[in-house]
């Protein structure tokens, strides 16, 4: 399927490593041009060179901490002095959970730091690489939130007011930009694979005697994933691309749920 992406240019943020890393390998796999944007220079550089020698597309790797309005401005003003228009933009940043005990005893300062990094992180990003993006039609911005804003994820309060949060500026930016001819969409995912995940589960299953392969099959049969796994990191990279294609131009405000039938809701017997 000829997807359209061939020559044109992608931020994405917390682009070093994780489902970010994949989505900028899926990219740059359509000829999609790069600017990585994460904190960590060292892991950035990383990622950079393997795309660039894998692939051969432009790469630019700016160590970015989006929760700085002047280091992003400063990145928006490196992608244009080297690509000059930037056509897709997607908000993936996030960390994660800080520690387990519970969310609303937490101080201010820890709740207000953890939508920093994500939902407010995400508009800064946006509204700095926002004049970079044409009004020709091939404009995207693709935020990844998660099922946390739909369902309850015990303890994750502020990973679900991110969540929730990034899909109602979904909405939001769809309307405020389809004069731009600019579309919104929000990616869903359930649980993914990421390798912090993978290593959690690989010391589950050491603690419990079995195969990762059977510990992940029971947990997700537990939480009421109906596939009965998670997603790897290469499914959301894929969702991604497509939403980011000429394919996608009529999907704008979307919630694209990624969850393997998580949020059928249902409860094992």
């Amino acid at each position: 399927m000829e997807l359209g992406l061939k020559g044109r240019t992608a931020v994405i943020t917390g682009g070093s490593k994780g489902i970010g890393r994949a989505i900028a390998k899926g990219l740059a796999a359509e000829g999609v041009n790069l600017v990585l944007l994460a904190r960590g220079k060292e892991q950035l550089d990383q990622t950079a060179d393997s795309i660039r020698q894998g692939t051969g597309v432009k790469v630019l790797a700016v160590s970015t901490d989006i929760t700085k309005a002047d280091q992003v401005d400063a990145s928006a003003a490196a992608a244009k002095e080297t690509f000059g228009t930037i056509n897709i933009v997607v908000n993936n940043a996030g960390g994660p959970m800080r520690r387990m005990d519970r969310q609303i005893l937490w101080p201010d300062a820890d709740w207000i730091s953890d939508l920093d990094n994500k939902i407010l992180g995400a508009l800064r990003v946006t509204r700095a690489f926002l004049p970079l993006i044409p009004n020709d039609g091939s404009g995207r911005i693709i935020n990844i939130s998660g099922t946390a804003s739909t369902i309850v994820w015990a303890p994750a309060l502020t990973h679900a007011l991110n969540n929730a949060a990034m899909n109602q500026a979904t909405g939001y930016l769809a309307h405020d930009l389809a004069n731009q001819k600019i579309t919104v969409n929000t990616v869903v995912p359930g649980l993914v694979g990421t390798e912090g995940r993978d290593g959690w589960a690989e010391n589950m299953a050491k603690q419990q005697n079995i195969t990762k392969e059977e510990f992940v099959a029971s947990f997700c049969k537990r939480m009421g994933i109906l596939a009965g796994r998670w997603a790897t990191m290469d499914e959301v990279a894929d969702t991604v691309v497509f939403v980011a294609s000429d394919r996608a131009r009529y999907f704008n405000g979307a919630k694209i749920i990624l969850d393997g039938g998580l949020n059928v809701n249902v409860r094992p017997a």
